[in-house]
């Protein structure tokens, strides 16, 4: 401790004294107003910035540290928000809150950027939430390439046309499988891109024509007159509107008295053939849709048709019937129609959220093999929308799963077509 010099009445002007500060910056203490040399003011406090409070003096981390001068005094207070003087280093005001580093995310105008670490750019430190344009297209963008590919404006044949017709029979005994869909959007797909296709519908619901929006209400020409009355097909078949070169012979509910009134016709198990074959124009495509059954409706069509199509609903009631259709088939193939084969399989309905789908594909894959197609119709609720509009999924919503999963089922059917010499 240093003596320094006394004031004007002999009193001791300033005694220094060492103060120390707890962890926290509190004083162990009261800090006293010191005294001016020559006038004998007090001066106002000085404020410091420290660790959780205000200490009054020396700074934070100063003490048991002796001054070998004398503290010059502070000048008077002035009045104003800002009443705290400077002493040494800028003081905090006392209402102001402390102040924590924080980067700064741009510099002032008028100030240069500093450049990047490492030489890189400042855009790669910027966090950015919409991906450049060469890494990922976006879902709508991938949407709408799906439906021009589809729909074919340009009219670009990418599905190629067999070298000879390709009658095809849409069979299952099991309701419910996707028959009718399935024939409607095929035919669809392929008709949109360069084939020539002819759509029977045999099934007296006539749920084909409506997908077709093809009119089949009571006193159209229908298939009917053609199995009972040989009507030629070319009387009956209607051009689907939209479609270029799409037919389709509708049903109506008179051909729910066929099969009685077949059982007293000569060759009744091949009135559908023949009328087939007897018109005029040739289709690349033929797509007979059966009725839920293995009545003299489903006959007539195994024995017009040289290939069989069989959806099959991913779930166990699909397999149990499966058996029992592939015996009828055998039967045509013994008696009726020779060159008739099972050549595709579609799986339908396919929920991949279930082990229950992905155990049924693996069986079908393991029991029919190559017959079975890689694509595989998922569960989708546009598939089941299109019908109540008169329109197929392919032109009801073309961007949609459902729409492009039956387009790959019928670029891989006309594909196979011509591997294999028109027989899938």
């Amino acid at each position: 401790m240093h003596e320094y010099g006394r004031g004007p009445d002999g009193a001791p002007g300033w005694d220094r004294v060492s103060r120390e500060t707890d962890p926290h910056g509190d004083s162990d203490r009261s800090a006293s107003l010191s005294v001016s040399f020559e006038s004998g003011e007090q001066s106002v406090p000085q404020p410091r910035a420290g660790n959780g409070g205000q200490v009054y003096g020396t700074p934070l981390g100063d003490s048991d540290v002796s001054v070998s001068e004398p503290r010059r005094p502070a000048p008077a207070p002035r009045s104003g928000p800002s009443s705290a003087p400077v002493s040494g280093s800028a003081a905090v005001p006392a209402s102001a809150p402390p102040v924590s580093a924080q980067p700064v995310s741009a510099p002032p105008v008028g100030v240069a950027a500093e450049p990047a670490p490492n030489g890189a750019s400042a855009d790669e430190h910027v966090s950015r939430e919409t991906p450049d344009r060469d890494e990922v297209d976006p879902p709508l963008a991938m949407e709408a390439l799906r439906a021009v590919q589809i729909l074919n404006p340009s009219g670009e044949i990418i599905m190629p046309r067999p070298d000879h017709p390709r009658v095809l029979c849409v069979a299952n005994q099991k309701g419910g499988v996707g028959k009718t869909t399935t024939t409607v959007n095929l035919a669809v797909a392929l008709a949109l891109h360069g084939n020539r296709v002819l759509v029977v519908d045999l099934d007296p619901q006539g749920n084909a024509s409506t997908g077709l929006n093809v009119p089949h209400h009571a006193g159209v020409p229908d298939v009917y007159d053609c199995l009972i009355d040989n009507v030629p097909l070319a009387d009956v078949a209607q051009p689907v509107e939209g479609i270029p070169n799409l037919f389709c012979v509708p049903a109506t509910i008179d051909l729910a008295g066929a099969e009685i009134e077949l059982v007293s016709v000569v060759a009744r198990e091949s009135r559908l053939q023949r009328a087939i074959t007897a018109h005029p124009e040739k289709f690349d495509y033929v797509f007979i849709d059966c009725p839920p059954s293995l009545g003299l409706l489903t006959v007539n069509a195994l024995c017009a048709a040289q290939e069989v199509l069989i959806p099959i609903q991913c779930e166990y009631y699909a397999l149990e019937g499966l058996n029992q259709l592939i015996n009828n088939i055998n039967l045509v193939r013994q008696h009726l129609n020779p060159t008739l084969d099972v050549s595709t399989i579609l799986l339908t309905m396919y929920d991949r959220r279930t082990r229950l789908a992905d155990a049924v594909e693996q069986d079908v894959r393991n029991h029919f093999g190559s017959k079975v197609l890689e694509a595989v119709i998922p569960r989708n609720v546009r598939v089941s929308e299109a019908p109540s509009y008169g329109q197929s999924v392919m032109t009801y919503d073309p961007g949609s799963r459902g729409a492009t999963s039956y387009f790959e089922a019928a670029l891989e059917i006309a594909m196979r077509g011509v591997n294999t010499g028109g027989a899938a």
